[in-house]
């Protein structure tokens, strides 16, 4: 796990020290030796194959060292496959979401809100704010908060609002999907080497087989990878903006 520039890692480190978070490089420094160093890790995704697409690689990774992962997806992928009503695309992506854990060995948890009609309010922040709290994370996952798709962005503010409400300041990092695409103005401040876990993210990608995983890759994905691992020097890498002690400051920043 590396930063990028010097003086970006220097203000990610200095921010962590202020608050006395585990950070991602920290967690990924050494695998955990017991169950008391194990690490819970939460990603919060809007639709089915989102963290997977997203960073699998970096999950794989966790898992693969010993730490618990748990994925959310905020809905079921409901309004994603031509043709079908909302209850059998949510029926098949739900098992194909579980499938796609199944290759990462990680848990899927589904919190009910329905594709394309997303809801950012005071009811289902509660609700996630208690779901994540279940799980009583050392880390989280989410996505970049100026996505295009607006379950993206309603996603992230849930996670966002549940950090600055929670009395547990969790590091929060956002992940990028369809970078250009999907994801602006994305600035990364941290990347971590997918070189050995690459192939395990490709598998569950490809577990959605109704959202036509070549045009996950094709959508930049395969391209994002590449270009993530020639940034860090590694043969395949994803990237994340780490929110800081300074609340909204990593992303004002990125502008």
């Amino acid at each position: 796990m590396e930063s990028s520039p010097t003086s970006r890692r220097d203000f990610v480190k200095a921010g962590v020290a202020g608050l006395g978070l585990l950070t991602l490089p920290g967690i990924l420094q050494a695998k955990p030796k017991n169950e008391a160093e194990k690490k819970k890790i939460v990603c919060f995704g809007g639709h089915p194959d989102d963290p997977e697409s997203g960073c699998g690689g970096t999950l794989a990774k966790l898992v693969n060292m010993g730490h618990d992962v748990t994925i959310i997806y905020l809905t079921t992928g409901e309004a994603g496959i031509e043709g079908k009503s909302h209850a059998e695309a949510a029926a098949i992506r739900k098992q194909e979401a579980i499938n796609a854990c199944g290759v990462l060995k990680t848990k899927p948890v589904f919190a009910g809100q329905i594709d394309g009609a997303t809801i950012m309010d005071n009811d289902w922040l509660m609700k996630v704010q208690q779901m994540i709290a279940d799980e009583k994370p050392d880390l989280v996952f989410t996505h970049w908060p100026i996505d295009t798709h607006k379950d993206h962005q309603v996603a992230s503010l849930l996670v966002i609002q549940t950090w600055v409400r929670s009395s547990h300041k969790f590091p929060l990092y956002f992940f990028e999907v369809c970078t250009g695409e999907q994801t602006q103005i994305f600035k990364p401040t941290d990347y971590v080497d997918i070189s050995d876990t690459q192939e395990q993210k490709r598998k569950s990608v490809y577990c959605h087989v109704s959202q036509d995983p070549p045009g996950i890759y094709g959508c930049g994905h395969a391209a994002m990878e590449d270009f993530r691992g020639r940034e860090l020097g590694v043969k395949a890498a994803e990237a994340f903006v780490y929110m800081t002690g300074k609340g909204m400051g990593s992303i004002i920043g990125s502008f």
